[in-house]
């Protein structure tokens, strides 16, 4: 095909690479590119040679290979782009890679129990499945949401069963495993011990906490990482070029920076940036040559709002409030908004972050500056008293405040130390002269008596009176930073 053949075509090129097989790439006087809000030449009826690859997502139930184009392209986008092959895999080289020991164990056909731990959208359930398929082994899939402990021990019979008949491993793969109660992950232990099923387990929270310990000493975690922005790009040009799975029958007009702006939305997550596109192109409007047009305004639209992965139970959760403390701790005041802001449009309690606020107004800043309670405390009642969105100020004043103010863990030390020996301790009685005599018996039994009262002292501290319990006369438990203004620099012995 010449330039001229290529230029009156009718379809339109995906962003930033090249449709046509390489022998006639080569005739073209470049690479032939989308431009933000410019029309390109667009080619009838082209395929792309190689197999079409897919996204990489946990949901969906496998298609067979027989099913019509027609009940196809009713699937979501996100479910058609399915990675056939680990060649089709985009991402997750560490585990899949050329010499990766997942990739031996799969090539090798000595596949062992595996708990894949990841966040949405990056190939757990896409990878058991081509697992399945290349050991050759029967593959059993149900979800951790819907099946009880009858359906497991069903599932199990049956894998049971298959392999005294045909001598054959099941692959038992379970979604969001960690949705599985104890006695339910027990039901599997048998038969992973005796071999009967080799079991694959997708789960976003730490498997660490949330899969039995006997079950997971018996498997190996892998652990899949976010898809990085190229990544996501590279899945959305598959999914703009397949003309049997995605949507490369379409005119589509679109600039490399609404690609990378999908990508960026999606934050390593296929789904999401599949499921996105779909949606722009379905929203569209079409010009006057049939190709749908995806302008900023499209996008935003189909955008709506980013969906923040947050899981407010989750591990994400604990995750991002450790990072907003810790920022703080170091004074980090930029580092400390954003995850703040993080947090806030993700859709977490105000109240949640105000409470975290105020400990640490105490913990890590103290004495050093009393005020950063006082801060603390009123932006708790501000939130409280306002909500969000408005409450985003008040929570993000306290945190600046924080964050530059001076810091002194001397409150929480004393409070350790103190702990420790209350804990430790023999619970001696409170001194006499300590207790209130508010009765005659009280009074006769020596409550109160030996007491002096500081006010009366010209240092007002009465010097001679201990006021810890015998077995622990001069224990010091504060002991002042040089940043607490109540330390001995400050005036204070």
């Amino acid at each position: 095909m010449n330039r001229e053949a290529l230029l009156s075509a009718d379809c339109l090129l995906p962003t930033a690479f090249c449709l046509l097989p390489t022998a006639d790439c080569t005739a073209l006087s470049g690479p032939l590119v989308f431009s933000s809000g410019v029309i390109m030449p667009r080619l009838k009826g082209m395929t792309i040679a190689s197999e079409q690859p897919g996204n990489l997502f946990e949901e969906g139930e496998p298609t067979a290979a027989q099913a019509s184009d027609e009940e196809s392209k009713e699937r979501p986008l996100a479910d058609r782009m399915r990675p056939r092959t680990l060649n089709d895999l985009v991402g997750q080289q560490k585990i899949v890679g050329p010499g990766r020991a997942l990739r031996k164990m799969i090539e090798e056909d000595r596949l062992q129990s595996l708990i894949f731990w990841g966040p949405p959208g990056t190939g757990k359930t896409t990878l058991a499945r081509i697992i399945a398929d290349q050991t050759s082994a029967r593959f059993v899939s149900f979800s951790a949401v819907s099946a009880g402990i009858r359906e497991v021990r069903a599932v199990m019979s049956e894998a049971d069963e298959y392999r005294r008949r045909l001598g054959k491993k099941t692959v038992v793969f379970i979604d969001e495993i960690h949705r599985f109660n104890k006695a339910q992950q027990d039901a599997f232990l048998h038969y992973v011990e005796s071999g009967g099923i080799t079991l694959i387990g997708a789960t976003t929270e730490n498997p660490s906490f949330e899969v039995n310990s006997a079950l997971l000493s018996r498997s190996k975690v892998m652990v899949l990482e976010p898809l990085t922005t190229d990544d996501v790009v590279s899945i959305l040009r598959r999914a703009l070029a397949d003309t049997v799975h995605g949507l490369g029958e379409l005119r589509i007009d679109l600039g490399e920076d609404v690609l990378r702006a999908i990508a960026i939305y999606a934050s390593g997550d296929a789904r999401v940036a599949l499921n996105t596109l779909e949606l722009a192109v379905s929203i569209a409007e079409v010009d006057s040559i049939g190709a749908r047009v995806i302008t900023e305004d499209v996008l935003r639209e189909a955008m709506q709002r980013a969906a923040i992965r947050y899981d407010k139970a989750g591990e994400e959760h604990f995750n991002l409030i450790s990072a907003f403390i810790k920022s703080i701790r170091n004074s980090d005041a930029d580092a400390a908004v954003y995850w703040l802001a993080r947090m806030v449009e993700a859709g977490e309690d105000p109240l949640y972050i105000a409470r975290r606020l105020v400990v640490h107004a105490s913990e890590d800043i103290g004495l050093a500056d009393p005020m950063a309670l006082v801060e603390a405390v009123a932006a708790m009642q501000a939130a409280h008293f306002v909500g969000f969105p408005e409450a985003k100020l008040a929570l993000t004043q306290a945190t600046l405040y924080l964050a530059t103010a001076p810091k002194s863990n001397s409150v929480l030390e004393a409070y350790m130390a103190a702990q420790k020996d209350a804990v430790e301790t023999e619970r001696e009685p409170v001194p006499l002269h300590l207790r209130n005599a508010t009765t005659g018996l009280m009074k006769g039994l020596g409550y109160g008596e030996g007491y002096q009262y500081a006010h009366e002292f010209e240092s007002g501290r009465a010097e001679q009176m201990d006021c810890l319990p015998d077995g622990l006369k001069g224990r010091k438990y504060y002991k002042p930073s040089k940043r607490d203004r109540t330390g001995p620099e400050n005036g204070d012995q």
